[in-house]
């Protein structure tokens, strides 16, 4: 039986498989970018595909905690446009 790997949602604790997470990474340099593959060189951080939870982090400034860099409102933006474009190809 093959590993499947499990993240834990930055914003509601829940441990979920690593593909239905999207991770935000921050480099050396301290850009940050939304990372579709997972597998981007720096300190990344999971959150739930879902509006909510991406709604949530942007309130409470947890990504900015967590990644220890300011976020701009765009990377938020590309989130949403992600998960919008999860859920077109699932429905």
């Amino acid at each position: 039986m093959k590993k499947i790997p499990m993240r834990t949602c930055a914003v509601s604790g829940e441990k979920l498989q690593k593909k239905e997470l999207i991770r935000v990474v921050r480099d050396k340099e301290g850009n940050v970018s939304v990372d579709p593959t997972g597998k981007a060189n720096g300190r990344g951080v999971y959150l739930k595909g879902d509006i909510e939870i991406i709604e949530k982090a942007k309130k409470s400034k947890i990504l900015n905690r967590k990644l220890e860099v300011e976020i701009p409102d765009s990377i938020y933006d590309e989130l949403k446009e992600v998960v919008s474009k999860w859920k077109e190809k699932i429905i």
